[in-house]
């Protein structure tokens, strides 16, 4: 990645989609629309939305993931092998209906917002999953971009439907090798492209970690998946698969993981709550370079919780909460960071949303205009930040 300053100001991934985007997709879907008129569409959306984060200061921004419908489910169309499963569809497969459906009201859950990608074949890629999307932005941004990802347990647990995915994959174990393989060969590409940030998503581990110790199939940012019921196993495994996914990769971008609690409703009470500490064993056995963690609310606890793994890894602060109206000061963000660099280096802390704005296509947390000032807020801290600790190397800062 070209040089960076310190503490680099960044996004997750998601920008709220225009008007006109939105009613291109839901044309593309119904088929009233050609695939490149769709693209033609989109491009002028994800100017549109570098625009906003290079106006607010950015350093690496992304393409606001505007030609996706979700963080997700997008790779249904990527992908032989996967289709997108209705809610309607998805009710007829759950062992517990009516409790699914309490679920799903009971969290806010989007229901007209979900599709389930599910694996009803052998998975390969049709083409690009998202280097068509880096390529495009390349040409249309001199600063480095960040390209968001599925990570390889969301995927395989989401994709997994017993009853349909079994008829070609007798066990997850099996779909996760072809998950595996097939974000491989799209990192590699990345890679080759120039790309500089390169981040995985991984929202489920908060439910393996957080919501107990279930075996019915749960609704999670629009993931509808099934667990083992064993958590440390569910973990240890999820581990495993990142680590297939990222080991022995070419030497390059910077590697994230996110990790949320939950990014599909403006109620707070209804999304995960826990602090990281219960999760950080398994993330250090990951072998990525960097965690994307949320920690702008209450809801994710507090940073002493890396006391025991100080500067292990880089830290993607999340010091901004999408969800909210409320526009952060750069005073709040520039707390939060004196409260990181207790346990990071300067040079291991980047600052970022907790997560996307516009995790949905279709039901955006917040408009364009609240996420640039949340975002200029970031930059304004940043800039007061980086002053701060060249005063402290030149020995003039006075407390």
């Amino acid at each position: 990645m070209s040089k960076l300053p310190l503490f680099p100001v960044t996004v997750v991934g998601s920008w709220a989609r225009p008007p006109w985007l939105l009613d291109a997709l839901r044309k593309r879907k119904a088929g009233q629309l050609s695939q490149q008129a769709f693209d033609d569409i989109a491009d002028e959306a994800v100017l549109l939305a570098v625009k906003w984060q290079e106006d607010a200061g950015v350093d690496i921004v992304s393409d606001g993931e505007q030609r996706r419908d979700n963080y997700m489910s997008f790779v249904a169309e990527k992908l032989e092998g996967a289709r997108l499963v209705s809610l309607a569809e998805l009710m007829d497969m759950v062992e517990d209906k009516s409790g699914f459906e309490a679920n799903l009201r009971q969290m806010d859950a989007p229901a007209f917002a979900i599709f389930n990608p599910t694996a009803v074949g052998k998975l390969e890629r049709r083409g690009p999953i998202a280097l068509d999307e880096y390529l495009f932005l390349r040409e249309h941004t001199r600063k480095p971009i960040k390209v968001a990802m599925p990570g390889p347990y969301l995927m395989t647990r989401s994709m997994f439907v017993q009853g349909v995915t079994d008829k070609t994959y007798p066990n997850r174990d099996a779909l996760a090798a072809d998950v595996v393989r097939v974000l491989r060969e799209e990192i590699r590409e990345l890679i080759a492209a120039g790309c500089d940030f390169i981040q995985l998503d991984e929202p489920v581990f908060s439910e393996v970690l957080y919501k107990g110790d279930t075996k019915e199939r749960t609704f999670m940012c629009g993931a509808l998946s099934e667990s083992s019921g064993d958590p440390d196993g569910e973990m240890r495994w999820a581990a495993r698969l990142v680590n297939a996914v990222v080991t022995d990769l070419p030497k390059g971008p910077t590697i994230g993981l996110h990790v949320c609690r939950g990014n599909w409703s403006r109620q707070e009470e209804v999304l995960l709550r826990g602090a990281y500490d219960a999760m950080l064993p398994y993330l250090l056995i990951m072998q990525v370079d960097q965690y994307v963690l949320e920690f702008a609310t209450p809801r994710a606890g507090e940073l002493g919780v890396f006391s025991p793994y100080a500067r292990a890894r880089e830290l993607g602060l999340g010091v901004l909460n999408p969800r909210s109206d409320m526009v952060e000061t750069p005073g709040f963000i520039r707390d939060r960071v004196h409260e990181a660099l207790e346990f990071f280096e300067p040079s291991q802390i980047y600052l970022n949303p907790d997560c996307g704005f516009g995790t949905f296509a279709e039901r955006p947390l917040n408009p364009p205009k609240v996420a640039y000032a949340k975002l200029r807020a970031m930059a304004q801290a940043a800039e007061t930040l980086r002053a701060e600790v060249g005063a402290r190397a030149r020995g003039t800062l006075v407390s």
